[in-house]
């Protein structure tokens, strides 16, 4: 079975690492005034080259900046556009984070969208700056993010015509993709949470509320990141990434990826690789798989972002012969399931377990396929 020289490899990770916590201190120093920007982002700096070594110590063929500059995995960078503003809300009923009363702040759609500057095209530059070996891995909200999570009568009063806000919404994407394909970016990650947590019912019933049909929904953000990624150069790989939440350890949905949402998303989705959370039972099983066109590569995230526990090579072989009967093995990746840390909170686990984590996806993979 062969390596792969292109993106997704075949030991792979989602983007987003433990924050160090001189990094949390100096952020928190920031807000109360008590340190600078410049100070914080020279901290970023030095710990970004850190945590970029880490990645090539390991082995690992793609690297991020950890997400080190972001306090949220998908607000910061929808914040960078304007039109976005930050308020407080209630978007989740009864589908929150379990175990956690803290909750993300809420976008707000106060002003028609424009990109009048880069949103993180600089975090790129920077990565790009400071990788010695493997490929930088950029990652980015989809954009049916600000449509799940924004304050929907703050979108429906700027936004009558939702039309107009998907066109200027991935306007602004096109733009950021662009220039970040100009500064040398050829590997990019779309992160939306909504394709696995449509399978939980309370999820749901949530979208309902909010006057949505999720299958229509489904078809609707599909059409979207189609839009966002529509002039994409062909060397330029762009993987989708899912999960069911991931906020300290925690998550927002159960269930299996809805036949609909498969049907819909899998099929509809004009990217090269779908990176999918499959780390426990709340996953369901690897049947959905049999949407997945033809020539797509999946990584599978079976390995376990939030707990410290180290799974065991012999599972996770047989898990991937498990996915293969409905994805051909040469089509299959391995990855955990998530990031370490979605949020600048981080999960419940030590850097030493997170490169335990990275270090078992290498080993694993080179057990099954003969390398990363």
């Amino acid at each position: 079975m062969a390596t792969r020289n292109k993106p997704p490899f075949r030991a792979d990770h989602v983007g987003s690492l433990l924050r160090p916590h001189e990094l949390h201190d100096l952020r928190e120093k920031v807000r109360q005034g008590k340190a600078s920007a410049a100070e914080l982002k020279q901290a970023e700096d030095r710990l970004i080259r850190e945590v970029v070594k880490l990645q090539e110590d390991i082995g690992l063929p793609s690297i991020t900046d950890g997400e080190f500059r972001r306090d949220w995995w998908h607000i910061d960078f929808l914040h960078g556009f304007d039109g976005v503003e930050l308020g407080h809300g209630d978007i989740y009923g009864d589908a929150k984070f379990k175990g956690t009363r803290e909750q993300p702040p809420t976008m707000m759609v106060t002003g028609k969208l424009r990109r009048s500057k880069p949103s993180m095209l600089e975090h790129f530059k920077f990565l790009k700056s400071v990788v010695k070996k493997g490929m930088p891995k950029f990652t980015m909200p989809s954009p049916a993010m600000l449509h799940a999570r924004a304050d929907r009568a703050s979108l429906k009063k700027t936004y009558p015509d939702l039309e107009l806000f998907w066109a200027d919404l991935t306007q602004c994407y096109r733009e950021e993709i662009a220039d970040l394909y100009k500064a040398g970016c050829r590997y990019l990650q779309i992160d939306d949470t909504t394709i696995a947590m449509w399978g939980d019912p309370k999820v749901q019933e949530q979208f309902k509320k909010l006057g949505d049909d999720p299958k229509n929904d489904a078809e609707m953000y599909a059409k979207a990141v189609n839009a966002a990624i529509r002039d994409v150069p062909d060397d330029m790989t762009v993987a989708i990434h899912t999960c069911r939440g991931n906020f300290k350890s925690t998550w927002l949905a159960s269930g299996a990826y809805a036949d609909f949402v498969a049907e819909r998303v899998f099929t509809g989705l004009d990217v090269d690789a779908f990176f999918l959370e499959y780390d426990t039972e709340r996953a369901g099983g690897f049947e959905p798989l049999r949407f997945v066109p033809k020539g797509k590569i999946v990584v599978l995230g079976l390995v376990s972002s939030k707990v410290p526990e180290l799974e065991s090579k012999d599972h996770l072989e047989r898990r991937i012969e498990a996915a293969s009967k409905y994805v051909p093995l040469d089509n299959l990746c391995l990855s955990p399931q998530c990031g370490f840390s979605s949020t600048h909170h981080g999960n419940v686990l030590s850097v030493e377990q997170e490169k335990a984590k990275l270090r078992l996806c290498i080993d694993t993979a080179t057990e099954v396929w003969g390398g990363v």
